[in-house]
């Protein structure tokens, strides 16, 4: 079986990265997966506990009984993403019962999102959360660092986010956090927001992200391991192809194909027209947007 951290790792050694493909409702799990076949690459499909909660997706065992019909090995691998300890909420999340019934379940890769908590209890949740992981033959994803915008109510603006550097992972406390965790792949805020989840703005056009550059540099020098990117969608495409060669090798994508899917059924009314539209728009990021397509073996190999 195709390991996930290895695919992870062999993209950051060749200067490309894997794309992770959020699916908030089930029946964008087969068109999500046929554009990655179709475009010869590899990617990861994703659920986010808040994908269960407030969307669709229905929880771990419906996403890997859907994934198990349409799974093709050497193509796509199911990631567990964002599973909080404090929620977007504000509300406690049993994270370890959650990362435990997805490793029993057969999910190929876990995230532990600690991000809302001081940096010594995100240190102290992650490493349960790694030792959960390892126990299981897979990798952990952690967070630090504040990637905004799953959180109810407005943000700021995203150019003063930007400009002042709101939420940034600090390269230091990078460093401290790997050395302490022993994550396997650490998502970093340089810029990247995340889209709404809430309410009319879900419905809402991205804002156009920019990255900075020069402190992904520093993150990736500081800490060594795979980089991830979330909140891929809207960030703007230059910003996106610069980051993978400075140390990004997952792009966390979820807005563009939701809303791709959303639109098309409320537009249609038919679940075939959604899901030709999330495969429509898969396969554009794929080509387009990361310049993906034909990489399957090399990441794979």
């Amino acid at each position: 079986m195709l390991d996930s951290k290895r695919a992870v790792a062999n993209a950051l050694k060749l200067g490309l990265m894997v794309p992770s493909f959020n699916i908030p409702y089930l029946p964008m799990m087969e068109p999500v997966v046929r554009a990655v076949v179709d475009t010869d690459s590899f990617a990861f499909a994703a659920v986010a506990r808040l994908e269960w909660t407030k969307f669709e997706s229905k929880g771990l065992g419906p996403v890997i009984e859907e994934f198990r019909k349409w799974e093709r090995p050497g193509y796509v691998r199911l990631h567990l993403d964002h599973v909080p300890v404090i929620d977007e909420d504000q509300l406690a999340v049993d994270y370890e019962g959650i990362l435990r019934e997805a490793g029993t379940l057969g999910y190929h890769s876990l995230m532990v999102d600690g991000s809302r908590l001081t940096l010594e209890d995100n240190i102290a949740a992650t490493r349960k959360a790694v030792a959960i992981a390892h126990e299981a033959g897979i990798p952990c994803e952690a967070e630090l660092g504040a990637v905004l915008g799953h959180e109810a109510g407005p943000r700021p603006p995203y150019e003063e986010i930007f400009r002042s550097g709101k939420g940034f992972t600090d390269v230091e406390e990078a460093r401290r956090f790997l050395h302490e965790t022993g994550c396997d792949w650490l998502s970093v805020a340089i810029g990247n927001i995340h889209g709404a989840v809430s309410g009319a703005l879900k419905d809402q056009k991205k804002v156009a992200a920019r990255l900075n550059i020069e402190h992904l540099r520093k993150l990736r020098d500081a800490t060594g391991i795979p980089l991830v990117l979330h909140g891929g969608s809207g960030i703007q495409r230059t910003y996106v192809l610069e980051a993978i060669k400075n140390g990004i090798a997952k792009v966390n994508v979820g807005t563009e194909i939701r809303q791709a899917y959303e639109v098309a059924l409320r537009e249609t009314g038919s679940v075939a027209a959604a899901q030709e539209a999330t495969y429509k728009r898969t396969g554009e990021l794929i080509r387009d947007e990361f310049e993906l397509t034909g990489t399957r073996r090399q990441v794979t190999e």
